[in-house]
């Protein structure tokens, strides 16, 4: 009998930057490919003690199951927290507790998408999104984005002119892969478009946290007058990703189908690190370690963005976030950052190439570079081996 798999999984393909990343483990290459943290501020030696405290105190129940909810005591401090700092009014039972965020993608995708509804995203859009939602083997839409967000006259020609919309996916903090953030007046008009439509947004916002300068923004879920906003985030990027702990934080109507997927899923995510997360939260200062990993990507990304300005050829522009973990290269028409990769992987530097974030493909001269993982003195020297590569592709 011939094995038949599902007509779904013929469209999923391997994530190029998870092909990239098998690459960069080599000791000697100096990666700005993935988006990893800085495991030097893992707070190793507190979790040690947390880890303790927890099975001491609580063991029996850390090591059973949990409600598919999540762990109340956590849902509860990241509904303060989001409250506090995204200037929203979520409460705890509005929360669902997700095995990263890259789940509640996934789940995201299961609720909406039947084969060939269309979603909405910004162009380019963050490639572990697009994979995703690629399993429900929908069309995307990318709309025409500029500095300060999605181009809302765009939108809302799209949104007059297609049928079958069923989702709008955006990264309105720091977005992967370009490091944008979008405007409070993009922001506000944007949900206009959204309370006029109705159609569900996807804030997708895992480093929101992580500004640099001046204050953080509202959020799009602050704004939402009629519960069509779904907030997404998690503690990977401002604490420890090994934890696996991200969030939903969505009206009732989508929270209560959200649980009944992930109970579908996996019954219930890791009860032990939902509660070390909850504890570190309750014993130690965690806005003075969210401030360690600002003052470290901050300066990593000045010095990244100087040795660019210092090093890159003339006609190759580049992004100059307020915070977050990415920058994004744009190179002249004439050369593939596929090619370029060829030659820096040559040199031990690695990148990921662009044309992966543009889900209808065909841009093929953009590179995203990550500068949170790297150390100082690897991202003066990698930048200078980028730039000797590019500069050798235009000769």
């Amino acid at each position: 009998m011939a094995i038949s798999f599902a007509k779904r999984i013929g469209a999923l393909q391997a994530s190029e930057i998870r092909e990239i990343l098998k690459l960069t483990q080599r000791e000697e290459m100096i990666s700005f490919a993935g988006g990893l943290p800085a495991p030097e501020l893992f707070p190793i030696e507190e979790m040690k003690e947390i880890a303790r405290m927890v099975l001491e105190e609580m063991g029996r129940e850390a090591l059973q199951y949990s409600i598919t909810e999540g762990y109340q005591p956590l849902r509860d401090k990241i509904s303060q927290r989001m409250n506090r700092k995204f200037q929203t009014s979520v409460n705890a039972k509005q929360i669902l507790i997700t095995c990263g965020s890259q789940q509640a993608l996934d789940f995201s995708g299961k609720l909406f998408l039947d084969k060939d509804d269309i979603v909405l995203c910004e162009s380019p859009t963050y490639l572990a999104a697009i994979s995703a939602f690629n399993a429900y083997e929908p069309q995307f839409v990318e709309v025409p984005t500029d500095e300060h967000g999605m181009v809302i006259e765009e939108l809302e020609h799209i949104l007059k002119t297609r049928k079958r919309i069923k989702l709008i996916y955006v990264i309105p903090d720091f977005q992967n892969p370009t490091g944008k953030t979008w405007s409070l007046e993009r922001r506000f008009d944007f949900m206009e478009m959204v309370t006029k439509y109705e159609i569900p947004v996807i804030e997708d916002n895992p480093y929101g946290e992580l500004r640099f300068e001046d204050q953080i923004l509202p959020s799009l879920k602050s704004m939402d007058t009629k519960g069509l906003v779904i907030f997404t985030s998690t503690f990977s990027k401002t604490f420890c990703p090994g934890l696996r702990i991200g969030w939903i934080a969505a009206d009732n109507k989508f929270i209560e189908k959200y649980v009944l997927i992930k109970q579908g899923a996996d019954l219930c995510t890791s009860m032990r690190s939902q509660m070390e997360i909850a504890k570190y939260i309750e014993v130690y200062d965690f806005e003075a370690h969210i401030q360690k990993l600002i003052t470290l990507y901050r300066k990593r990304r000045d010095l990244m963005v100087e040795a660019l300005d210092k090093n890159l050829p003339h006609g190759v522009k580049f992004t100059r976030p307020q915070g977050g973990l990415f920058l994004w290269v744009e190179l002249p028409p004439n050369i593939k950052a596929m090619d370029l990769l060829t030659e820096c992987l040559k040199n031990n530097v690695a990148f990921v190439p662009g044309d992966s974030f543009f889900p209808n493909g065909g841009i093929e001269n953009t590179l995203r570079l990550n500068y949170s993982n790297m150390s100082e003195e690897k991202i003066i020297e990698g930048i200078q081996r980028l730039s000797q590569a590019i500069h050798k592709c235009l000769h």
